[in-house]
């Protein structure tokens, strides 16, 4: 029987590769768009040709505790149990700390942090009844090293680290597993828009000199979804080229 993975921020660079993959690994993929947005998500959809057995478009704003807990309820209903989920959803909101807005710092942490679980806890006790799950975050090298004029968003990505711990440990017994892939810089279309200069720095401080491709991120993230992942929990695994080193 196929398996049924979500994948939040689908879209993006990153979640779309995600999605790509899964699919050609044999999953069925839910796919969420934001509210309204229905006709972007159409566009992607016809874009990578995906078919109706493939990926299932589904309405959802991650930042809605109350939506995500009555559309999650349906779509176990509908579906059956999901047995990857994937928390991609992301945005960034550049700023300095002391030019900081509240609405900055909430709209980051809402859409990074407290969507992990406004996302998981509708789905965690199917998992955990149907057991052998995996539970799979995306967060990022600069919630592991911080980065300045990011104090929302290593806010964010490192507590992302930590609820995946301590749902590693809640998920262990039933054989639910919860893990980290932190990216670095991948080469993504805001990326590579930088100037030249910048992009050249950045490139400068990575030991293996590149970017990452978003198809590297989505190998780690099918690896951790797999079979041969079944004893990892817990971990971060970092996407890097090496430049964030412990």
């Amino acid at each position: 029987m196929r398996k049924l993975a979500l994948v939040t921020g689908s879209k993006g660079c990153i979640g779309s590769a995600i999605t790509e993959k899964l699919v050609n690994q044999g999953y069925r993929v839910v796919a969420t768009y934001f509210t309204g947005n229905l006709r972007c998500a159409e566009l992607w959809f016809e874009e990578k040709k995906f078919n109706l057995e493939q990926v299932r478009l589904f309405e959802l704003d991650v930042t809605n505790t109350e939506e995500c807990a009555t559309r999650l309820t349906t779509l176990l209903e509908e579906e059956g149990t999901v047995d990857v989920a994937v928390n991609n959803a992301g945005v960034i909101l550049d700023s300095l700390f002391t030019k900081m807005t509240a609405d900055s710092w909430n709209t980051v942490i809402d859409t990074n942090l407290n969507s992990l679980f406004n996302v998981t806890q509708p789905l965690f006790s199917a998992m955990c009844e149907k057991r052998g799950c995996r539970v799979i975050n995306i967060s990022s090298v600069n919630g592991l090293k911080g980065q300045f004029g990011q104090t929302n968003y290593s806010a964010a990505k490192a507590g992302m680290i930590g609820f995946t711990k301590a749902l590693a440990m809640e998920g262990a017994r039933y054989d639910v597993t919860a893990n980290v892939v932190a990216p670095g810089y991948t080469a993504t279309p805001m990326v590579e828009t930088m100037r030249e200069g910048i992009l050249d720095a950045i490139k400068s401080k990575i030991p293996m000199k590149r970017l990452a491709k978003p198809e590297e991120i989505a190998e780690a993230v099918a690896y951790l979804a797999s079979d041969a992942a079944a004893y990892i929990t817990g971990e971060t695994l970092s996407v890097n080229g090496g430049l964030y080193m412990s």
